[in-house]
């Protein structure tokens, strides 16, 4: 399956062109110099953080970047216009992410800039320092506060102080029931003996304090889903909380636990209708959540850690680290898995809103960026780089944007054909992967090959057979239908003019039971009267209370429920077929006709 495009088949949906350009030539800056740290985690690499922002509400987009410079310690935060710096600020922290959101509603309506860095989130407004919100702080353990105070004082050496606070960490570690070491304490057991002495002296008589860190941060609407509505800061903290921050007093408005640190946050709908909030963290697993929920309501055990997730209309798409993509429902069931070429790195959506075309975009380790379209692969952009992070959206002047940072520190701009067009088909030359797999096929047995013999000598005559039955089954069908008609057998009656339905109702155990006849009549605007309803039984077996007897007028529309009596005179619990009859007085034919199956009289059979 491919692309279509205006530029003919294979052709690539984006332009690499600058902003405010109309020629194809690659916008590509390999020496922009956006650094990225090199960690040494247990779980997959976190992009750069970027962001698409209106700074000055003129419609004209900037790109705001988290740099981490080249040693990862000369952090800065960036803005670009096209390929141009236009200004930086100096952060004090290693950003994990960045978000515009608008705090306040306005006619000037200019977004304002949230850095997430360590313990803070650091908001700007026309890129200059405007408010600093600090996560709340967490409990200290009580056992290592009283080491610190016995520091103080200088009444504990540091051996004994070094064995109390291993295991204080130890504890934490292993029953999770304690809060576990600040990370004053953790430096302190990080240092060899010479260093200790001067360490504890330069920080005994600092106040002793804990803090989350955050990890991840999105923007969650409030009331509206306008793009120039107030929106939501939620927060994933090192804690394994998700926190959700009113805007504008940057109060709390929900703190939630999950069982394990986030990783990444993606969220739809609005905080004051509904919304849902997806998390995966570090455990391997993504959680779900919904309004007014004080736990997850969903869990999805993932195969390996996560790269990057999102929600693509109602379902959710992610990336793992075992080159797989995979999406899911909003309920945690799995739709589908499509196998990727190299591992992936990270992952972004496309929202084409003139088309309404979505999709994901899933930059690899090979150097290339593809597009799914639910499981389709659409279109794959070449790069001289590995892609860290993606952003789409509108940029500059340009709606439809894609603008990619490199490993290397470079940064790569695209502009999507405003007359791209994608088909829902694969862009894989050739057959199927799936045609490929080798099906686990049972061996031969004797009985298969003489009964594959056996339909090659005589396959004539078995269609022939087969015919025959059938036309016999149609034939008998074709009879029974015939006589239901006939005798008036159907549910509903064939007069045009006595339009009516019936259906039946037995009630009671034994061996008396209520028949309750529900009649109705049909028509539109035509009443019915004079109708009669006799009953046909045999009446060795059973006794009717009122066996013959006149119906009220029946209204077009309403349903009028005729109840007689039915006594079972058998003692040796057989039952037995009773006939309704639904006659028009003076009419020797029935309009309608019911056979009800009497049940057995459980009350003569216990006797």
């Amino acid at each position: 399956m491919s692309a279509r495009t205006s530029a003919g088949r294979g052709g690539t949906p984006f332009l690499g062109a600058p902003i405010g350009s109309r020629g194809v030539s690659m916008a590509t800056d390999p020496l922009a110099y956006l650094w990225r740290p090199r960690r040494c985690l247990r779980r997959p690499r976190e992009p750069l953080a970027t962001a698409l922002a209106d700074l000055h509400g003129d419609g004209d987009c900037k790109l705001v970047v988290g740099d981490l410079g080249p040693t990862g310690h000369e952090m800065k935060l960036k803005v670009y216009h096209g390929m141009d710096l236009l200004s930086e600020n100096v952060l004090l922290d290693l950003p994990t992410s960045v978000a515009a959101f608008l705090m306040e509603r306005h006619e000037l309506c200019v977004p304002a800039v949230g850095v997430a860095a360590g313990p803070y989130i650091y908001v700007y407004k026309n890129m200059r320092p405007y408010f600093r919100y600090a996560l709340p702080p967490l409990e200290v353990n009580s056992t290592e506060k009283d080491v610190w105070e016995q520091a103080k004082e200088d009444k504990v050496d540091l051996l004994s102080m070094k064995e109390t606070l291993e295991m204080i960490r130890e504890n934490a570690d292993r029953e999770n029931t304690e809060p576990p070491l600040s990370v004053q304490s953790l430096r302190f057991l990080a240092l060899d003996p010479p260093e200790m002495e001067s360490f504890v002296n330069q920080y005994k008589m600092q106040p002793l304090k804990r803090q989350s860190l955050i990890t991840c941060m999105t923007t969650l609407k409030k009331s509206l889903a306008d793009e120039g509505s107030i929106s939501c800061l939620v927060l994933g903290t090192e804690n394994s909380d998700i926190i959700i921050l009113d805007p504008e007093p940057f109060s709390m408005l929900v703190q939630t636990k999950v069982p394990s640190v986030p990783a990444f946050l993606d969220v739809t709908g609005q905080y004051d209708v509904e919304y849902r909030l997806i998390v995966a963290c570090r455990n391997g697993c993504i959680y779900i959540l919904r309004r007014n929920s004080k736990r997850h309501k969903y869990c999805i055990e993932l195969s390996s850690q996560a790269v990057g997730l999102s929600w693509v209309q109602k379902n959710i798409v992610v990336a793992c680290s075992d080159e797989t993509l995979q999406s899911f429902t909003q309920k945690g069931k799995k739709l589908w898995v499509v196998p990727l070429p190299a591992t992936p790195i990270t992952l972004s959506l496309i929202d084409e809103k003139f088309q309404s075309f979505h999709a994901v975009l899933v930059a690899l380790a090979n150097m290339e960026v593809h597009i799914y379209q639910d499981k389709n692969l659409v279109n794959i952009i070449q790069t001289q780089d590995v892609v860290s992070s993606i952003c789409f959206g509108r940029y500059g002047r340009e709606d439809n944007t894609l603008v990619m940072t490199t490993k290397g520190g470079g940064l790569i701009i695209k502009i999507l054909k405003r007359t791209a067009t994608f088909d829902k088909r694969d862009a894989v030359v050739g057959a199927p992967v799936a045609q490929s797999i080798k099906l686990n096929v049972p061996k031969k047995t004797k009985l298969y090959v003489d009964q594959t013999l056996r339909e090659r000598e005589s396959g004539v005559a078995m269609h022939r057979v087969f015919q025959t039955d059938l036309s016999r089954i149609r034939l008998m069908a074709a009879r029974a239908y015939a006589q239901a008609l006939q005798c008036n057998m159907t549910p509903v009656s064939e007069s045009a003019q006595e339009q009516l339905k019936m259906n039946a109702v037995v009630q009671g155990m034994g061996p008396t039971f209520k028949l309750t006849l529900n009649l109705q009549n049909m028509s539109d605007t035509r009443a019915v009267a004079n109708l009669l309803i006799s009953f046909l039984y045999d009446e060795k077996l059973y006794s009717i209370e009122h066996p013959f007897f006149k119906t009220p007028m029946l209204v077009p529309g309403l349903n009028y429920p005729l109840a007689t009596f039915v006594e079972c005179l058998s003692e040796q619990g057989t039952s037995d077929i009773i006939k309704v009859f639904v006659l028009h007085e003076g009419e020797p034919e029935p309009l309608l006709t019911a056979h009800i199956n009497m049940p057995v009289s459980e009350g003569l059979a216990a006797v």
